[in-house]
């Protein structure tokens, strides 16, 4: 029986409820383990590397599944491991280090967007580099921190009333950027790799459902986890789109393949879209590894497309063994 070491990152003394979902994806993925005939052991990832290294030849699994979203609370360090698995020489789940240490950092991602002419809104660093138009809207996002961390309805601010350089000047503000706010559709683009190459699954549009106007449109932290709040019970995941999308979610998958390529991703991926009152897509996020808990929007979109959850944790196996 092939041996699989699901490697999970360590959680603070108090979690949120984000970072204990990654305690739902390996329940879930150990469950599936064992229906596809695999034995599984896990070993948490901190700070100390060498403690995993050690694990790593004292266990000497066959592959490692890689769940590592954060290492010491920074999503900024979720390459670490990865790198680790990369000098091991054991296969492991997922995209490789340069990829989770690239798509993590959304401002480093953008730049390689725009460079590969990929349409994504445009951004401002704290610099306040150009300045933010008056009358313009943007968001105000963490720079290194995925799954809506620190978004609200108060992250969307308007130029000439927000002043970015006066916000910037304290240390714990830095790690921020300005993004355009694309007043529109969001969209959602899941990516599983099939026989080496990934497979577009169908594309799932984000509706905000009965939101009072003025509300920001916009999937901020209690749309995804805090499961009381008006976001999370009005924020819709669908797959019902019209055929007068079609050219739109060609050109999206067309864009999700291409991020695919040009950031060396593999296993399952998702790119996240917006787009503009002129059917014009944007890509805000390249998300490598994203969570793959059983009511996660990635687990949705496979299952619309025919790919049972054990049939989307082999494939991820499989596209590692490559």
């Amino acid at each position: 029986m092939k041996q699989v070491l699901l490697l999970i990152n360590t959680l603070s003394e108090q979690p949120s409820g984000d970072e204990l979902d990654v305690l739902v994806q390996a329940e879930a993925v150990e469950k599936s383990l064992e229906e596809l005939g695999y034995g599984h052991s896990r070993v948490y990832c901190g700070l100390n590397l060498e403690y995993v290294r050690v694990m790593l030849e004292s266990k000497t699994p066959d592959l490692v599944f890689n769940l590592v979203e954060s290492l010491d609370g920074k999503g900024s360090l979720i390459h670490l491991p990865a790198w680790l698995l990369e000098t091991s020489g054991i296969p492991f789940t997922g995209s490789p280090a340069h990829a989770l240490m690239i798509t993590t950092d959304k401002v480093r991602t953008k730049i390689i967007l725009r460079e590969r002419g990929i349409p994504t809104p445009d951004w401002i660093l704290p610099a306040g580099v150009p300045e933010p138009e008056s009358g313009r809207k943007y968001i105000l996002k963490p720079v290194r921190e995925d799954g809506s961390a620190g978004i609200t309805d108060a992250s969307v601010v308007e130029g000439g009333k927000f002043d970015f350089k006066v916000y910037a000047a304290d240390p714990a503000s830095r790690d921020h950027f300005l993004e355009e706010y694309i007043d529109g559709r969001e969209f959602n683009i899941t990516l599983l790799a099939r026989s080496g190459r990934p497979e577009v699954m169908p594309v799932a549009e984000m509706r905000y459902v009965d939101y009072p106007e003025g509300k920001p449109r916009i999937l901020n932290f209690a749309s995804k986890w805090d499961e009381g709040s008006f976001e999370y019970a009005k924020t819709i995941r669908s797959f019902d789109l019209p055929e007068a999308d079609s050219n739109l979610v060609s050109r999206m998958k067309e864009i999700s393949l291409q991020c695919w390529d040009v950031f060396e991703m593999k296993g399952y991926a998702r790119v996240d879209f917006r787009v503009d009152r002129n059917n014009q897509p944007f890509v805000l996020e390249v998300n490598a590894n994203p969570c793959i808990s059983p009511d996660a929007g990635f687990v949705a979109a496979c299952a619309k497309g025919g790919v049972d959850y054990n049939t989307m944790i082999k494939r991820i196996i499989m596209d590692a063994t490559v």
